[in-house]
């Protein structure tokens, strides 16, 4: 009787003191997702370890394990989750309007991404090359270029240019779009809306067509 009385008091001793709190499974989950999110962005992924990640979150590296297998795992999680996030945004973005309302739509919905979720895109820009056709975000970007491609085909053929020719300029289109990206998201200048309509301008006019003074026709429609 004495020993558990003794045992009740410890855990309720534990349960009080600073800084320890207790979590379900679900939320205890979630907050290792954050905790290694953050980190992953911050020093990729061989740069974090899952001593790292247990001691930021306070707790024992076997209840990372239990939650996630490991490291790997954890990754992976991490990443599905900024992939699904990524390409919802651009799938509600794309409604319907003028080719270039669409592109600008695809353009700023991937802007939209980057400017809210800056971790996720660092971990998808840094960890996933753009030339492996196996990375994430390759293949965020390859889905992307597929939707694009429809919009390009048409206005390819009225034209009068080759609509095969299409899927190759959604991919050149998709890449300027998400290397811009990478570069703002460190410049963080000019205004999102600015980037977008200059992205937009090169990609709709060409070089020899360039507007002096380019903006979204999406945001000046009332």
């Amino acid at each position: 009787m004495a020993d558990a009385a003794n045992a009740d008091r410890r855990e309720s001793t534990r349960a009080r003191r600073p800084g320890r709190v207790r979590m379900s499974g679900a939320d205890r989950r979630e907050q290792l997702i954050e905790v290694s999110r953050a980190l992953f962005a911050a020093r990729g992924f061989d740069g974090t370890s899952v001593e790292e990640i247990a001691a930021r979150a306070e707790v024992s590296k076997p209840v990372v394990y239990e939650h996630f297998g490991g490291k790997e795992g954890l990754y992976a999680v991490v990443v599905d989750r900024e992939v699904r996030t990524l390409l919802d945004g651009i799938r509600a973005s794309l409604t319907s309007g003028h080719q270039r309302e669409l592109l600008e739509q695809a353009t700023l919905a991937l802007l939209d991404y980057i400017e809210a979720h800056r971790d996720g895109f660092r971990i998808l820009a840094r960890d996933s090359s753009l030339g492996n056709a196996g990375g994430s975000f390759a293949t965020i970007l390859s889905d992307v270029a597929s939707r694009v491609e429809g919009i390009l085909a048409a206005e390819f053929s009225r034209r009068g240019l080759q609509p095969k020719t299409a899927p190759m300029y959604a991919q050149m289109l998709v890449g300027m779009v998400a290397v811009t990206g990478q570069w703002w998201l460190d410049a963080q200048s000019p205004r999102k809306a600015e980037v977008a309509a200059h992205l937009v301008n090169l990609a709709w006019n060409g070089l020899s067509h360039l507007q002096p003074d380019p903006s979204l026709v999406t945001l000046s429609t009332p």
